[in-house]
């Protein structure tokens, strides 16, 4: 059978996309690319793009009779979720974690914690709707495009492949129109939520450990016990009750991954429930805090307007603190950006790229002059040409190529979410940051930091206003 082949050859595309499509993208970029020099969003959800797409596209097999299945398990206010739909979702959980070597949890229970998913995503897909969300055709076609790219494969072989799963190739683009409609309704409602007081950016700046000391990498992993809005003071001492007796379970011994699984409300529970390797700038500082004393693998609890909350202390590693010392290297660069199109497919663009850095390399062609020739940037007419830019200036797949270079070497080819560069680093310089610059730098910062609380605080209050109707059991 292809699909064992094809369901990680997907998860790897989609994965990718992360950085590839909606690392950091606002919505108005997404509708309009910026130029490569455009500073990334925080956008709250975009974090979490890869891992949903996998959970969702990584179903392809399992496009069999179970569509003809049309018994109706539940109801998302206007929209029904069928026995058949339940059923693919299943089977992709089960294979995540069974890569993952977590256990299933009940079966009655594992259907639970599955429908309740797809109830969250049916109440926001009908959010996006209501609001006249939508999502431009050619965003889907380069999104797709971007996967077959990943997967080494045009897009006849793309479509050929998928097909061949028993999966046309419109419902492939319908789940991937989808995953974009959700990210996008996120954006545009978390986004509003977070708010950034001078004053906490005074307090920022003025806190030495956390602006300009050493500064630490945490990979924290948690359970979270969600408390409904219209929750009674009953209601949170039976949850309280319920966190303290699983926190002293997994300090004698469960296992996280299956708890996580089989209770966490979180959108990361099925793998896990950790939020990644990151500075303790962008964790929440309710988090941080809490496992300040901790010792790798070591747990504990807290409380949040959310819920409670189960914390292990997966990874800790020293790290410096991003943007936040008033010394800050600056590069001078120049690029030249390709981008596939309807008359120029990714492989084709990435072979022409190649071929010019040779070019380039060799001395047959100039870097400025190929640029105003080939380049499809705003910044083609002035040789590729960027200026001067601070870290966090552009994407972090263009930054992170860009840093490795010394002045006169020309990169491998690059992907980001606006196509295929080469990049050339001209110049480095050290540079006292201004107080200007040094005060965005430190919003950004904050505003990462708070995104994951606005995100579940959200939908915490989106999933108590949808009228939901369970027929699971019927």
């Amino acid at each position: 059978m292809m699909h064992s082949r094809l369901s990680p050859l997907l998860q790897t595309g989609i994965a990718s996309l992360l950085l590839l499509t909606l690392h950091g993208v606002s919505v108005a970029q997404i509708k309009a690319p910026a130029p490569p020099s455009a500073a990334p969003s925080a956008a709250p959800s975009a974090s979490k793009f890869g891992a949903r797409m996998t959970d969702r596209i990584a179903r392809l097999p399992d496009s069999t009779g179970d569509d003809a299945i049309d018994t109706i398990v539940a109801v998302v206010n206007s929209s029904p979720i069928t026995r058949g739909e339940l059923n693919r979702r299943l089977g992709t959980v089960e294979r995540q974690l069974a890569r993952q070597n977590i256990s299933l949890p009940p079966r009655k229970v594992f259907e639970r914690q599955v429908l309740e998913r797809l109830i969250l995503e049916k109440a926001q897909l009908e959010l996006a709707r209501e609001n006249n969300i939508r999502i431009e055709p050619a965003v889907i076609d380069r999104t797709i495009g971007r996967i077959a790219d990943q997967n080494g494969m045009d897009m006849t072989q793309f479509r050929r492949t998928v097909e061949g799963q028993g999966l046309t190739f419109a419902q492939f683009r319908d789940d991937i129109e989808e995953e974009l409609l959700l990210q996008r309704v996120r954006e545009s409602q978390v986004e509003a939520r977070i708010q950034i007081s001078e004053s906490e950016i005074d307090n920022f700046i003025a806190d030495e450990k956390s602006a300009l000391a050493d500064s630490e990498q945490l990979n924290i992993a948690q359970i979270l016990l969600r408390l409904p809005e219209t929750a009674s003071e009953a209601d949170r001492e039976r949850l309280r009750a319920r966190a303290e007796q699983m926190l002293a379970e997994l300090r004698n011994g469960a296992d996280f991954l299956k708890y996580s699984a089989e209770f966490s409300s979180a959108p990361d529970a099925l793998t896990g429930g950790s939020l990644g390797l990151k500075t303790t700038e962008k964790l929440p500082a309710l988090f941080v805090n809490a496992v300040q004393k901790l010792k790798t693998g070591e747990l504990t609890l807290v409380r949040s307007a959310n819920g409670f909350h189960i914390l292990k202390l997966l990874e800790r590693k020293a790290d410096r603190a991003p943007n936040s010392s008033p010394i800050v290297e600056q590069i001078r660069a120049r690029h030249i950006l390709m981008r596939p199109s309807p008359t120029m497919t990714a492989a084709v663009a990435r072979q022409r790229l190649t071929d010019l850095r040779q070019n380039l390399i060799d001395g047959t062609e100039k870097f400025d002059e190929a640029a105003r020739k080939f380049s499809v940037d705003g910044s083609a007419s002035k040789g590729g040409e960027l200026g001067w830019l601070y870290p966090g200036d552009t994407v972090p797949e263009f930054e992170n190529a860009m840093r490795e270079l010394k002045p006169g070497q020309i990169s491998d080819i690059v992907e980001s979410q606006f196509g295929l560069h080469l990049i050339e680093v001209l110049e480095r310089k050290n540079e006292q940051i201004s107080n200007e610059r040094q005060r965005a730098l430190v919003r950004q910062t904050l505003r990462e930091r708070k995104s994951e609380d606005a995100f579940q605080d959200w939908l915490r209050q989106l999933r108590d206003r949808t009228y939901v109707e369970v027929r699971l059991d019927r």
